[in-house]
């Protein structure tokens, strides 16, 4: 066997665990023939598959016809109810072939807008959307999706369905007005004990709220009976395009959402364009492509209380009945701040998640927990196949660059039968400054290995320990630098 030329302090400190798990077959780089290479796994990044995925995913185009909501009885004084002008307005616009339906300066009290047909919401520099806090404003209930599980409950704050050409856009804000006041305590008890929850409230994690919704969606009641809204405490979505094509979201500025905020459900050929995103509230994830397709973030800045974008596909035993895999999705040129990671598939993602592409972005704080993060375990199962990064520059994470785990703690640590698979993981062209605990954390499963991981041309110029592999197949580290220290591990020719 080839000696490790491992040189750094910390990789030493790792080389006795590295040592045992190569001879073990963890990593496919190992001692004997039988555990060489044989994966059709490229070293470089797919940049040709990337661009004719993006010359595929098209704006919508409108109408150039303006539709005021002052016209149809807005008052821009932030405390009358313009609901029923922005409906009017819209419908009206629809009705006639679509067009743009303006949101001029000024401040606006809404309770939830539903979009339709060839409209395009613009909400103008110098606007600001107040949303209504009040939970009795967004009945009737509609058909949405709580944490990967359908249900009818409240409607999210911009929703539509089955809808063809949408958009969202301009330079105002969209302000969701929750806070520790209102919608976040409904999380329940958290670990950073920041969203106003006391013990002894009503939230989420009651036996009739959440913990109901999983029993309904692990015996497969139709969704038609899973009422909830008023006393079960499951917050909305911000804007939900659900079962929608040629979605476009594009300039706004989106605050202090109540749960997660641009989750495209079951939707094709998605446009994130720009959009600044700044809310720290709990399960407040940035952008969470669900069972869908051909769907670009670009541009766009993320600063959040929980993931920056959570790529997802469906939770447990529905998210396997439903069966839309979510592929083809590409973030590039977007800044993630405070979250809890960067790009993460997962947890919810037992359809499945294929063909997802990182391209030219920059992460940097001290309330970053990871860069790249995957996550799910033996209930979520779910396979993901293909995560392809390059020209990520990262500041400072807390725990990892890389982080792999098929070992996730959900709400009970459940365990279940239902094995996930993850394939195909490229990092290219990236350099780190501080990547926290580790430089790749990868955990597996014995019966169900982690299968190519590449590291190419990496740079991490600061990190306590470089690696805590296990269960895995396949590691490749070519031209990388830990520590200010090449790493190179043995070839099994």
């Amino acid at each position: 066997m080839k000696h490790l030329n491992v040189v750094t302090t910390n990789f030493r400190k790792s080389y006795l665990f590295v040592f045992a798990i190569l001879c073990s077959g963890m990593i496919a780089n190992s001692c004997t023939p039988k555990n060489a290479v044989t994966a059709d796994f490229g070293d470089n990044f797919p940049m040709e598959q990337m661009l004719a995925i993006e010359k595929t995913i098209k704006e919508p185009v409108f109408k150039n016809k303006v539709y005021n909501i002052l016209d149809f009885g807005a008052v821009a004084d932030g405390k009358t109810m313009a609901t029923a002008s922005i409906k009017k307005a819209i419908e009206t616009s629809s009705k006639n072939g679509g067009g743009k339906v303006l949101v001029p300066a000024g401040k606006y009290l809404t309770g939830p807008i539903h979009l339709e047909n060839n409209v395009n919401l613009h909400i103008a520099e110098g606007a600001e959307l107040l949303f209504s806090t009040n939970p009795q404003d967004y009945y009737p209930l509609v058909h949405t999706s709580f944490e990967g599980m359908e249900l009818m409950n409240y409607s999210p704050l911009i929703y539509a369905k089955n809808k063809k050409n949408i958009a969202v856009t301009g330079k105002g804000i969209l302000n969701g007005q929750a806070s520790a006041e209102n919608w976040w305590p409904w999380k329940g008890k958290t670990s950073e004990g920041t969203n106003g929850y006391r013990t002894g409230d009503p939230s989420q994690l009651d036996k009739n709220n959440l913990p109901a919704l999983m029993e309904m969606a692990d015996k497969n009641v139709p969704v038609a009976q899973r009422i909830f809204g008023n006393g079960h405490y499951l917050r909305s979505s911000f804007i939900e395009p659900f079962e929608c094509e040629n979605v476009l979201i594009k300039d706004v500025t989106i605050i202090n959402a109540p749960f997660w905020i641009i989750h495209p459900f079951k939707s094709n050929y998605v446009t994130v364009d720009g959009v600044n995103i700044k809310s720290h509230g709990p399960n407040n994830d940035g952008c969470d492509p669900e069972y869908s397709k051909n769907v670009i973030i670009k541009n766009t800045t993320f600063n959040t209380g929980d993931d920056c974008i959570a790529i997802k596909a469906g939770r447990d035993a529905e998210g396997r009945r439903v069966g839309i895999m979510t592929e083809n999705v590409i973030v590039r040129d977007c800044k993630m701040i405070d979250g809890h990671g960067g790009v993460v598939i997962g947890s919810e993602m037992s359809a499945g998640v294929k063909n997802v592409f990182v391209y030219n972005c920059f992460m940097d704080s001290p309330q970053l927990d990871r860069a790249i993060r995957l996550k799910t375990n033996s209930v979520r199962g779910g396979t993901v196949d293909g995560l392809y990064v390059k020209k990520i520059t990262v500041g400072e994470v807390k725990e990892a660059v890389l982080h792999i785990t098929m070992d996730y703690k959900d709400y009970s640590n459940r365990k279940g039968d239902a094995i996930p698979q993850i394939r195909n993981i490229l990092l290219e062209d990236v350099t780190v400054k501080n990547g926290g605990k580790y430089a790749i954390f990868a955990e597996g499963l014995p019966n169900s290995k982690i299968e190519n991981i590449t590291f190419k041309n990496v740079r991490i110029d600061k990190v306590k320990e470089n690696f805590m592999i296990k269960n895995v197949d396949n590691l490749k580290i070519i031209n990388t630098y830990i520590n200010n220290k090449k790493i190179v591990i043995p070839s099994s020719n």
